[in-house]
Formats: structure tokens, sequence, C-alpha cells
């Protein structure tokens, strides 16, 4: 059994939502329960394999710890504890590439970026509260969203378990959560299904046209199986009375770069704005390390985004695609502020047509890259 995968867990998952439903609609606390029920899927879903099992209570023991010795220091000692929360997941994502697989768990990239959240924000003064052991466990393992996200704020989380919500205010929120948890059922499981079965068909033949043919389909599929699991996940929290961001706005409406960044993986990517690129533009105003501002935000954007190719792996495709955002960022940045023509018609119809057309086309050579197809190309036509 795995998260959102096979009969069994589906109806694992009916079952514990429709308990949670009957909870809630008559007016009883479910922390207890959705902790129980987040450690049961884990002990199932981790406990078939040894390994993974030991290495996922190893990493919360190590995490929690750092989040406790976070809470009792200095600001210059929390930077070094976000160095070594970091740590693992170095680990997990360098040895990916070989036999061997060190702490190679379900959803450690998504852990390691909460509980880096929470000790930057214990930094920032933001989090004052002790952070117990069950609400580590809450916010790390919540079931919904543990193997791939949304990735929540731990501050929100704890206010919204804990919030005592009126009968109203929660069938308005688990009627939203049943319509979001069908349409990512008919999204994962039926169109990305469909979609994946004519890429499938594609025999790769190195050319241009089948490049094409693959790019577009790879982006629909793609969108219609991470969007699926998306609303599924959040679905599923607001059945369980929890207000789990979401994870996509209609991403394909997108007429700029930036406009696509926020509303494709929000989660991920608010996450990086919030504790990567502002962290990293204030630093580099603060020490001066550019004369202009626009050159200190470009630089930004291309760290923050290559930050973001190697979270998703150490792979060419991933750090290319990474780079590739990057320079689409900055530039999009030194366009917007030096360029009068964009000035002047960027309000025009015709223009922002245009742009869509534009960004829609770069957003999907991104994924083509992201997918590693183009790779596969290249060693076939060497071949020849």
């Amino acid at each position: 059994m795995n998260y959102y995968e096979g009969n069994q867990f589906f109806f694992f998952l009916f079952l514990a939502l429709l308990i949670g439903f009957i909870l809630k609609y008559f007016g009883k606390s479910i922390e207890y329960y959705i902790l129980g029920l987040s450690l049961a899927f884990a002990a199932v879903i981790y406990g078939r394999n040894i390994k993974m099992i030991s290495y996922l209570i190893g990493f919360i023991i190590f995490q929690y710890l750092l989040v406790l010795i976070a809470q009792r220091s200095t600001n210059k000692k929390t930077k070094l504890l976000v160095i070594l929360s970091i740590v693992p997941l170095i680990i997990n994502k360098t040895f990916a590439i070989t036999h061997w697989h060190l702490l190679a768990f379900i959803g450690i990239s998504y852990m390691s970026f909460k509980t880096i959240q929470i000790m930057l924000e214990i930094s920032d003064g933001l989090i004052k509260e002790k952070i117990s052991p069950k609400d580590y466990l809450q916010f790390l393992l919540f079931f919904p969203t543990v193997s791939s996200g949304p990735i929540d704020r731990s501050r929100r989380f704890i206010a919204d378990i804990r919030e005592q919500q009126t009968k109203v205010q929660y069938l308005e929120l688990a009627g939203v959560g049943v319509y979001r948890l069908v349409l990512g059922l008919l999204y994962k499981l039926v169109l990305s299904t469909y979609i994946y079965h004519h890429l499938s068909l594609l025999t790769n033949t190195g050319t241009i046209t089948y490049s094409l043919k693959y790019m577009y389909l790879y982006t629909f599929y793609l969108f219609f199986d991470f969007a699926g699991y998306s609303l599924m996940a959040v679905g599923s929290s607001n059945i369980l009375g929890i207000s789990t961001p979401m994870n996509f706005n209609k991403p394909f409406l997108s007429i700029d770069i930036k406009d696509f960044w926020n509303r494709w993986h929000i989660s991920l990517s608010t996450w990086l704005r919030d504790f990567v690129f502002s962290r990293i533009f204030m630093e580099a105003t603060k020490k001066k390390r550019f004369k202009k501002r626009l050159t200190t935000a470009m630089y930004a954007y291309m760290v923050n985004m290559l930050l973001m190719g190697f979270w998703h792996g150490l792979t060419i495709s991933y750090i290319i695609y990474g780079f590739y955002h990057g320079a689409l960022m900055a530039g999009f940045e030194y366009y917007q502020k030096k360029s009068k023509f964009y000035k002047v018609n960027r309000n025009k119809t015709w223009y922002k047509i245009l742009s869509w057309f534009v960004t829609i086309n770069l957003i999907m050579i991104g994924l083509y890259i992201f997918s590693g197809e183009p790779y596969k190309i290249i060693t076939t036509i060497l071949k020849r």
C-alpha cells in the first residue's frame, strides 16, 4: 500500500474520512484521531520496509532534537541547526544517484522543508511557544500531505487543528473537501492515466515532431497527475477540518513566468520565496554584493530556482530545469524593469495574449527538460 495508490489505500482513506466526518459533525475534537490515523498510515506504508521505517524514525528524532535546541538557542546557533537539518536531505539526494539509497523514504524532501520552516521562524521570533512532540508529529506526519505536500506552515496548521469550528463552518469546508477529493480522483485516475497511455505509445524517433508531441503530452500528464494528487490531499484535509493550502490555481492561464510560479506548486514556490529568495536578497543587499537592486534580485532568483532544481534531485535534468527557470525569472525581472515596450503594452489585450502564448511554451520546454526525455533523444541520435 502507498499514499493515494491502489484500492486498499482508498478503502482505508474513505473509511478514515467517514469516521472523521461523523466525529466532527457531532462537535467532537479529532486532534488525537488525526494523529492516530497519521501514525497508523505511516506504520503500514513505511513499515513494509525495515530500512525505510528505521530511516523515518531516526529522521524524526534527529530533526525534533534540532527543533528543541533551536528553541533554546541564539540566532547565530539557529543558522548552524538549519544547516544540520538539511544534512539528511543532502545525503538522500546524493546517494539517490548511486545504488546505496541512504535515507531513502517517502516524503523526506517535504518533511525537511517543514522542519527548516519551524527553525527559521523560531529564529525570526515568530514561533514563541514550545513545540511539543505531539504537535511536531501531527505537523510532520499529517497523512493527507506527508508524501508530496502541499507544504503547510506549522503555525497555521497547529492553530487550524486546535480550532473549534461551528457546525456550519465545518460542513461548508467538508463540502468543498468532498468536491476537491472527487475532482482529484478524476484528474489523477482518469485524465492523467488517459494521457499517460498516449504518452507511452510514442516511439522515440529523435525527431522534432516526436519531441513536440512528448513535450505537450508530458506537460498535461504531469499537471493532471500532480494536481490530482494535490486536490485529493487538500480535499481529505478539508473533510478532517484542516484548511490545507491549495497547490495549483489554473497555471495554464499564466501570462508571464512570475504569474506561473504564483499558480504552479504554490506551496513550494511560496516556501522558496519566503525562506530562500527574500533572505538571499536581504543578505546580498545588506552586504552590498551588487551595486544595483535589480542585479541583486536577478541573483536571488537564480539561486532560488537552482535550489528548487537540487531539491527535486541531483540528476542533470533537475539541475538544468532549476537553472532554466532561474534564467527565466531573472530575465523577466530585467525585462519588467528595463523594457519600455513592456511598460507601454503590458495592459493591452494583444500583448497579454502574446505573452500568454510565449509563457506557456516556455513552461512546456521547462517541463520537457524536467522529464529527462531530451537526454534520451540525444542518446538515440548519438547511437545512429
